[in-house]
């Protein structure tokens, strides 16, 4: 007898690494020992519903509630909403959904608990961080589209434009410092790896592309853009978003990371008059498109378009599309944001032909882009999402690109 309970190999750790190694800045909130574990208690089970119980779902769909739904109806099913419905019915399926619903409701709470309470000191150091600087231009009398004021986007109370006093940033604080739990560290030190794989992308495939002038639309805490000011520190960058409170955050994270080429503008994407029309060299939206609506989406279109420089580049980064070749399955899956991670738009946009929608703003079919990056992070600290073969049905950190290069 050795003592040991379980003889054979250990098992390399893949899970998440320790919440203590989020990069930190300037207005990043202060955390306690039990906050800090919050978080990372809803980064493993993250993590555990993807790798562990998802599969078991799977497995129930295939061998008992498909095989009921055929029974049932003498054909398999037609489309994905007659495998969410018949999905709903299934225990395994009933699992999953509401660990991962209170995974979402958990990690608000947590990251709320921790930004309330020191809501006043956040504003105050952004305060002090933005004097004496022009990155950040507000605009109180914007108004506040209905697809983001209607709606808590992934349960985020307020979603990104609430204030709750005047030079309020603890939407920002919440939405930055929180989001490891949600991606489970696959997003990087500073959750920017999305950002980082853009910018790889465009190295990549586009090494004389020199952008002088670039945009941002739908840039929240700055995440993506950022690592685009930095990787082209010669170019300007504007980073747009109708959030006050998250404009605020992101301009004094910026100054405090040292990124002095951008600038933080409340605007709507839908309505750049503010811009000369071939004004930017490069226009870029990441996990953007599904929170908007189709009125929304065919304006930002085409004022990308229209704002683009000759020869300049679009890129819109976001979960693939529901292709005919996509399993049933994956489609169902995928879809359960819409329905129960309050992302109303995420089923419509993910089915809708966006190539069509990108020729009718006014690009050709031949200048259009396609192809796929995966999150950019430090590897020897964070788990890296090519390496990973896990698949969580929209929180993964691998996506699709769809863009366009302009021509004339």
């Amino acid at each position: 007898m050795t003592g040991r309970v379980n003889e054979g190999p250990i098992q390399a750790y893949d899970g998440p690494p320790d919440y203590r190694k989020v990069g930190r800045h300037g207005v990043f909130p202060d955390m306690s020992h039990d906050e800090i574990e919050r978080l990372n208690v809803l980064a493993q089970l993250n993590r555990h519903l993807s790798t562990r119980v998802i599969p078991g779902v799977k497995q129930a769909w295939e061998t008992r509630a498909l095989p009921a739904f055929e029974k049932a109806n003498g054909r398999p099913p037609e489309d994905r909403h007659e495998v969410r419905k018949a999905l709903l019915k299934d225990p395994a399926f009933q699992t999953w959904s509401a660990l991962r619903r209170l995974t979402m409701e958990q990690r608000q709470q947590a990251g709320r608990w921790t930004t309330l309470r020191q809501a006043e000191e956040l504003a105050a150091k952004a305060a002090a961080l933005n004097a004496g600087h022009d990155r950040l231009q507000l605009d109180p009398a914007l108004p506040i589209p209905r697809y983001v004021s209607a709606v808590d986007h992934h349960c985020m109370p307020g979603s990104y434009h609430v204030e709750r006093f005047e030079g309020d940033v603890s939407g920002g604080a919440n939405y930055d410092h929180g989001g490891f739990a949600t991606t489970g560290g696959l997003l990087g030190r500073f959750s920017d790896g999305g950002g980082q794989a853009v910018v790889r992308w465009v190295q990549r495939r586009l090494p004389d592309f020199k952008p002088r002038r670039i945009l941002d639309i739908g840039a929240t805490v700055g995440h993506s853009a950022l690592p685009i000011a930095q990787a082209f520190p010669d170019a300007e960058v504007v980073a747009i978003d109708v959030g006050g409170p998250m404009l605020r955050y992101a301009a004094a994270r910026a100054a405090s990371l040292g990124v002095e080429n951008i600038r933080f503008v409340q605007a709507d994407g839908a309505d750049l008059s503010r811009f000369e029309a071939g004004s930017f060299d490069w226009v870029q939206t990441t996990m953007f498109l599904h929170e908007l609506s189709l009125a929304s989406m065919k304006a930002i279109f085409a004022e990308s378009r229209r704002v683009l420089a000759p020869g300049g580049v679009v890129l819109h980064v976001e979960q693939p599309q529901y292709a005919p070749t996509m399993p049933l399955f994956e489609q169902a899956m995928r879809d359960w944001d819409a329905f129960y991670n309050n992302e109303p738009f995420w089923s419509t946009l993910h089915e809708i032909d966006l190539d069509a929608r990108m020729v009718e703003a006014g690009f050709a079919a031949e200048e259009l882009i396609h192809d796929g990056v995966t999150a950019v992070v430090d590897r020897e600290v964070f788990p890296d999402a090519a390496d990973d073969d896990s698949e969580d049905y929209g929180r993964k950190a691998a996506w699709r690109v769809i863009g366009a290069r302009k021509t004339q």
